[in-house]
């Protein structure tokens, strides 16, 4: 039938052929938002800078550290985040006293603050900045390596140096990374990514190869053998990305790449943890993503669910993926493991050490 003689069917048919390509277009989206780190970026009207080598120091701050402060979450943190500075408003929004969160703490299990030295990479994303704000509110004093050090300040303030370092460094750089930033680190929390289909974040070559392989592996390279700890923030379903739903996701090859990060990792030699996490719920959102239009918070979903063998599916708040990440770096018995983590509806471990101590104990005996 020749649609194109007829002006009335021939707009029927552009329309229907638009409904379909539309619905396509939405459940590639829904699909791609199930993978951790799914944040495709809006155009951004400001030019990227690049940054000269050797990384250097930037003097920042902190948030005031006091041990009555938790990481909640909180039904502003959405639409804060759409105001001014989205990061730094969804940060202040996490930040929330609550009387009810008071860690019991454990000598086995919680070191001296001032004994430790946590270098996050990473820590401009969703996770890392939630990762940085806990160790803060912590008094844990803390070193950064972004790609933008001026982001720091956005997101944290003015910091003591005492407090909180920044460096200029891209982990894509082995170059970049000079063991000057490694100096005094005792631990490490990666929890780098990008998008796992192409989006405005794979710009200047940042790819899921680049990202997720290259870089974790120049990250480990370099770190010294007198590390206590790294903990890697990988995402369920690396060991199945031959199978639906995950061989979707792995289109681009970004579960394949995860893993082979933490396969070297755990060929490294270094004491590790490494955690994967279902797909990321909660603010801050750092871009107008397919959560933030389903709204998909976590609301009451403070229960956690830690399990092994990459068996879990489901949603992880980022504020239990952070706090899991931060917790893991003192429990003796994560060493060497990999978890996969979720979260649900229920009352949740807080802060409280022995709770999570608990809940990777029992994960053990799954």
């Amino acid at each position: 039938m020749n649609y194109f003689g007829n002006p009335f069917k021939f707009n029927q048919y552009h329309t229907t052929v638009l409904a379909l390509s539309f619905r396509w277009s939405l459940c590639f989206m829904f699909m791609a938002s199930r993978l951790p780190g799914f944040i495709p970026i809006p155009v951004s009207p400001f030019p990227v800078e690049v940054f000269s080598r050797p990384p250097q120091r930037i003097p920042c701050l902190t948030l005031p550290p006091s041990s009555s402060y938790s990481l909640v979450a909180s039904s502003e943190s959405i639409s804060s985040s759409r105001r001014g500075s989205p990061a730094l408003n969804a940060v202040k929004e996490e930040l929330i006293q609550s009387p009810s969160s008071v860690p019991t703490h454990d000598s086995r299990t919680t070191p001296s603050s001032s004994s430790k030295l946590v270098l996050v990479v990473g820590g401009s994303g969703g996770v890392g900045q939630l990762v940085v704000a806990s160790l803060l509110s912590r008094n844990i004093k803390s070193r950064l390596l972004l790609r933008e050090p001026e982001k720091a300040i956005t997101l944290f303030g003015e910091q003591d140096e005492e407090t909180l370092e920044v460096f200029k460094g891209d982990t894509r750089n082995p170059e970049d990374l000079d063991p000057s930033i490694f100096e005094g680190v005792t631990h490490v929390i990666c929890c780098t990514g990008t998008t796992a289909f192409p989006s405005r974040r794979w710009d200047r070559d940042n790819t899921p190869e680049r990202v997720d392989w290259e870089g974790v592996r120049n990250l480990v390279s370099a770190l010294p053998s007198s590390l206590k700890r790294i903990v890697l923030v990988s995402s369920v379903g690396v060991t199945k990305s031959s199978e639906l739903p995950w061989s979707i996701m792995n289109l681009f090859g970004v579960l394949k790449f995860k893993k082979m990060g933490e396969d070297f990792l755990r060929e490294s030699g270094l004491p590790f943890t490494i955690l994967r996490p279902g797909r990321l719920t909660d603010g801050p959102y750092t871009s107008y993503d397919l959560n933030t239009l389903l709204k998909a918070t976590s609301g009451q979903r403070r229960a956690v669910l830690i399990g092994q063998g990459d068996k879990l599916i489901g949603e992880a708040s980022r504020l239990v993926v952070a706090e899991a990440c931060v917790q893991a770096l003192d429990i003796e018995s994560t060493e060497g493991k990999t978890y996969e983590i979720n979260s649900v509806e229920g009352e949740g471990p807080g802060s409280d050490p022995q709770k999570w101590q608990e809940l990777f104990d029992a994960a053990e005996g799954q």
